[in-house]
């Protein structure tokens, strides 16, 4: 233990303790910038600086270590004319424009500049203007905001394993953009949106479509609906004001009727007809002779990684089409006929975790008729957290209400479609009682759950035994793809993630996602399935209706006509691979 002195007060830490952290334990706050929970020290933006009595320079708190008897002032002159002179530069090559921003009042550095009282900057602005990058479907570089932090490069490196983005030139010239100043939708980008979620700025951003949304509420001749997915319910609430991990499922669908919608539905009862079809797909793999190990397809930044870099694995992917997609396509179908409703008229939105999903419902793939998209606008998270704030709505005070018909009945099973695991733990819900005829003594399937990046377990099918694993982040997934690639791999069915923690850490959630609060976010996921009376998807009365009405059986001419698809390989033809 080390004993030292922070603003005089007396403490007692664990060696190896950074200074920044020891401050915490005492209650201090330091700022930071460049720093982020989970992620590499770079301590390049020296925002964090302290003062060491008896030392002649200041120092970066967020990697320098404590020592016995070490003396610390973080808020002495020194420190606080050296952070407002850092921060004054910063905004002297920052499009300062706060009101016309995505993240004003919800900015790190605007939020800095206003603790140190900078109403005023003393040095001039030299910003030099560069060209917005909005050249895809799903995220909006703009380097006029950008403070060079490095999070991004940080998170699509080390994280993801993606190299995306990068460092280029030197000085005053440094800025962060693709390899030779390309479109991100050039150079093998997945639109993953990790790089959004921790930038302090507004330099990475989904694209907003949130006026496109108020336009079509507001059009008396369409006929909107809207699907919320798994991971929402314990996570919009954090855009109020509520602690992570609350669950607020009633509630949203409460603000959604108010936002306008015609009719609110629950991705979670795709989520139960993706288990029913991909189960059945995997059987019949097994059973047949098909291609091993199957993986599954309901993230679709994992299946552009797939197409960009994996080309050779692309028949190992399940044919479903993501929860997402098979809504749009039951609503495009299935509904509109049952509701007489045409499809000219018809909107279908939905709001996910994920900016990737944006990119996926603009998929010409993704179109039941070849005319209409199944889906035609997707919201993030924080981009339906700024509807309900532009409505004035009082979320806390809201009813809790129940989803719409027929789309309403859910499961357990899909529930925790949000957290890493949670798909193949559903899966092996279903196709262990499909196989071995009898119910689970135990549905609770808990190796594959949790934030180690690559789990596995083993489960028994009939007569065999077979190996499953589940990774989230590309950077693990990447292992996978190569053992399959080397046809090396020993498992039968993979779950791959491409955000940390699963849908719960997607790229369109709640800023300020650490690994602590993905933690709350996955608890409270497997609560909603604990506390659900029915918790497994072939259990589920709506889905047994729908086949009987319309989809006729799993895996069916109807059912692979609309909720199956396929991908293809894009390595030549986009990216630079």
């Amino acid at each position: 233990m080390i004993h030292l002195k922070i603003n005089n007060i007396d403490l007692v830490v664990e060696e190896n303790t950074t200074i920044l952290n020891a401050a915490k334990a005492c209650n201090i706050k330091i700022p930071t910038l460049c720093y982020y929970p989970d992620l590499n020290i770079k301590s390049d933006c020296r925002i964090c600086v302290v003062e060491i009595v008896g030392q002649k320079g200041l120092v970066p708190s967020c990697s320098t270590i404590v020592r016995e008897g070490m003396e610390i002032k973080t808020n002495s002159p020194r420190v606080l004319n050296a952070r407002r002179t850092i921060t004054e530069l910063l905004l002297s090559n920052h499009d300062a424009n706060c009101t016309a921003c995505v993240k004003n009042m919800n900015c790190e550095l605007q939020s800095l500049a206003n603790k140190l009282g900078i109403d005023q900057n003393r040095f001039p602005s030299v910003l030099e203007r560069h060209p917005i990058d909005d050249n895809n479907p799903a995220i909006v570089r703009n380097p006029n905001r950008c403070i060079k932090c490095g999070r991004c490069i940080d998170v699509c490196k080390n994280i993801q394993g993606m190299n995306v983005l990068e460092n280029m030139n030197r000085g005053h010239d440094m800025v962060i953009t693709p390899a030779y100043g390309k479109y991100l939708s050039d150079d093998l980008c997945v639109f993953c949106g990790q790089c959004a979620s921790v930038c302090p700025v507004a330099a990475i951003t989904e694209k907003d479509e949130t006026d496109h949304v108020w336009k079509e509420l507001h059009d008396p001749n369409k006929h909107v609906i809207v699907q919320i997915a798994p991971a929402i319910r314990v996570s919009l609430g954090e855009e109020i004001g509520k602690k992570p991990g609350s669950i607020v499922t009633g509630k949203i669908v409460s603000a959604l009727r108010l936002l306008g919608f015609d009719r609110v539905f629950d991705t979670d009862f795709t989520a139960d007809l993706t288990i029913i079809e991909e189960g059945n797909e995997l059987i019949h793999r097994i059973t047949t002779g098909g291609i091993l190990p199957m993986m599954t397809s309901c993230c679709p930044g994992w299946i552009s990684f797939v197409e960009q870099r994996y080309p050779e694995i692309i028949d190992h992917i399940s044919t479903c089409k993501s929860p997402q997609q098979m809504f749009g396509a039951l609503a495009k179908s299935y509904y509109a006929k049952k509701e007489n409703i045409d499809l000219d008229n018809l909107v279908v939105v939905s709001i996910m975790p994920c900016t990737a999903k944006k990119y996926e419902a603009k998929r010409s793939e993704m179109s039941v008729d070849g005319k209409h998209q199944d889906v035609d606008i997707v919201l993030t998270t924080r981009e339906l957290g700024k509807m309900i704030r532009q409505m004035g709505i009082d979320f806390e005070s809201l009813p809790e209400e129940d989803f719409d018909n027929p789309f309403g009945i859910t499961t357990g099973a899909a529930a925790i479609f949000g957290a890493t695991g949670g798909v193949m733990e559903a899966a092996l819900r279903t196709v262990s009682e499909i196989v071995n005829q009898k119910p689970l003594e135990n549905i609770n399937f808990t190796e594959v759950r949790g934030l180690q990046g690559i789990k596995e377990a083993e489960v028994t099918l009939g007569d065999a035994k077979i190996k499953v694993a589940v990774a989230h982040t590309l950077a693990n997934a990447k292992q996978l793809a190569e053992q399959v690639k080397n046809k090396t791999s020993p498992y039968t069915f993979i779950e791959i993630m491409t955000c940390p923690g699963g849908c719960i850490g997607g790229g369109g959630q709640s800023y300020g996602t650490t690994n602590r609060i993905r933690q709350q976010r996955i608890d409270a996921t497997y609560h909603v399935d604990e506390t659900l009376t029915i918790r497994k998807s072939h259990e589920n009365p709506a889905i047994q209706s729908i086949y009987n009405d319309f989809l006729e059986k799993p895996l069916s001419k109807v059912s692979h006509k609309l909720l199956h698809t396929h991908y293809h390989s894009r390595k030549n033809s986009e990216g630079s691979n």
